[in-house]
């Protein structure tokens, strides 16, 4: 259990802190540079919610107990970002380019963060099956993982955060996949009714950081066919991924 805890740490972060050391140095400032990787990010979101996170879930739990947690979900990231608002301050927030771009770093962090639970209780579940297979799902996750840290980190730098707290953001990200792991091997036979559950309240928090945050944002920076163009690369790249691996 120690060893399989261990292990879906590392490949957690490993993932997402090369994504947030990506995002820390480099060097572009542009605002059109920034709506591009919020688009990618908010398409590659979008294509985990459609194709992996509702369809996992609806296979194992019917579609009312699906919906209820994906609206669970969402109420959930609502309250995350009133006490981000509320943290930075609302009425600041409305007037500050930079500090609405840290916010937004925030509340994608949050999210995948929850995000990363069930994929950590995915891990920790094949760890018990098999090593080949735990290793496999541990190695996909970690891939899956860098364009994750990249959104978040690129989004904090722009807003005005140190590298040394973007990192402590980005690792405790991954963290929750460590997390998620133990509760999978210590579980071992978990009810994959819960995981389900879990699965749809990821899909109900990363469509409120799309929906609510991202795309607002991506076209507030730079309304234009770029941002279009990274929305829908994310959303096939997201595809591929999810066939893929």
């Amino acid at each position: 259990m120690i060893k399989t805890t261990i292990l879906g740490l590392l490949f957690g972060t490993i993932g997402t802190t090369l994504g947030g050391i990506i995002g820390i140095i480099q060097k572009r400032e542009s605002n059109k540079f920034l709506s591009l990787v919020l688009s990618f990010a908010s398409g590659l979101m979008l294509a985990v919610v459609c194709f992996s996170l509702i369809p996992e879930s609806l296979r194992i739990i019917d579609v009312s107990m699906v919906v209820m947690w994906i609206l669970i979900g969402i109420i959930c990231m609502v309250i995350c970002e009133s006490i981000v608002n509320k943290k930075i301050g609302n009425e600041t927030i409305k007037d500050n380019n930079k500090l609405r771009v840290l916010k937004i770093g925030i509340i994608v962090g949050i999210g995948l963060a929850i995000h990363n639970i069930p994929e950590g209780v995915a891990i920790g579940s094949g760890f018990e099956e098999s090593m080949t297979l735990g290793l496999s799902l541990a190695v996909a996750i970690c891939l899956h993982d860098i364009p994750e840290g990249l959104s978040m980190a690129i989004p904090m730098k722009h807003g005005g955060m140190k590298p040394l707290k973007i990192m402590m953001y980005v690792v405790f990200s991954g963290i929750a996949t460590g997390i998620g792991a133990l509760i999978g091997a210590f579980m071992g036979s978990i009810s994959v009714e819960v995981v389900a559950m879990c699965l749809a309240f990821a899909a109900g928090s990363m469509l409120y950081i799309v929906s609510g945050e991202l795309i607002p944002e991506y076209n507030a920076l730079y309304n234009g066919r770029l941002s279009a163009l990274g929305n829908m690369a994310g959303f096939i790249l997201g595809l591929i991924a999810m066939i893929v691996f």
